[in-house]
């Protein structure tokens, strides 16, 4: 327990002072942006920005993960996440839209371009990137959440390093248009990674059963269990991004409640190991319900 509470500590420390470099790179590409003209460095910074409320997410749920559940709240608050990842991802959608728009106007009317400020201001968000990488690699290997706020990072590390060759075209060819193509691109990427973000949050919202499972597959192994005859009313859905709910009608034949625990440990045990379900409520009965479909 000491160990875990040490990397929790670790983790959090580390992801906070990710957040606030993330900040610090959009600032500084936003204002680089605006002062050069360039509209890449724009969407960089939104890129950045997206990736930066991803770390602020995982920052979150590691906080909210140590919370105790209360009379009010007995899920606890670790849907909050889930409605900060929708939140940020319609404003990504609108921005995007937005600066695809400029980039088109801008490949019709090509402007001057700093080369050099947009060259500066590119390697700063690509050294900071790294940096930020390099902090949560350690927290990556331990926590889901972590895990893919590093990878997000990861991301922006090559959308700065396309930033950067897109610099140099300017400066030494005076390649203007290559600064809202590649504006373009970046929009798009942000546009697939949001969209993907919204209909995974919305499904977990709708409490959709997670596509990788199958009902179907869960019913077929749990009725194999001896002393099973039938599972029906099932209900799977995801509180989170980790936390997946499992509950169902197990009819069983006569016997001793107290004989119903090791039926009861072999579903929890066959539920977890192979789907990673932690949270499983089971309803045991004998020839109760008249309808015993799956739903």
């Amino acid at each position: 327990m000491h160990n875990n509470e040490n990397l929790y500590e670790i983790s959090s420390k580390r992801l906070f002072l990710t957040i606030a470099l993330n900040l610090l790179i959009t600032v500084v590409e936003i204002i680089g942006g605006i002062i050069s003209g360039s509209l890449a460095l724009i969407s960089d910074a939104m890129h950045n920005f997206s990736d930066g409320v991803a770390v602020i997410i995982a920052y979150i749920a590691l906080r909210l993960s140590k919370r105790p559940k209360t009379i009010k709240y007995t899920f606890g608050l670790k849907r909050a996440e889930i409605i900060a990842a929708i939140l940020n991802a319609s404003i990504l959608i609108v921005i995007s839209f937005f600066l695809i728009k400029e980039a088109i106007e801008r490949i019709q009317s090509p402007q001057p371009i700093s080369g050099n400020l947009m060259l500066l201001v590119a390697l700063f968000g690509f050294l900071a990137n790294i940096i930020g990488t390099l902090l949560l690699k350690k927290g990556a290997k331990a926590n889901i959440n972590i895990r893919a706020a590093y990878f997000h990072l990861l991301s922006d590390v090559f959308s700065s390093l396309a930033v950067i060759f897109g610099a140099l075209f300017i400066i030494y060819y005076q390649i203007y248009w290559v600064d809202p193509i590649l504006t373009i691109l970046i929009s798009l990427y942000i546009l697939k990674e949001t969209y993907k973000i919204v209909k995974e949050a919305i499904d977990i919202l709708m409490m959709s059963n997670p596509e990788e499972i199958d009902l179907n597959e869960i019913k077929g192994i749990i009725e194999k269990i001896p002393g099973v005859h039938n599972v029906h009313h099932i209900h799977l859905w995801k509180l989170n991004d980790i936390d997946k709910h499992f509950e169902a009608h197990i009819e069983i034949e006569d016997m001793f409640v107290s004989k119903t625990v090791n039926i009861q440990n072999l579903i929890e045990s066959e539920l977890n190991q192979r789907y990673n379900i932690n949270h499983i409520t089971l309803q045991f009965e004998c020839d109760r319900c008249e309808g015993k479909k799956i739903l």
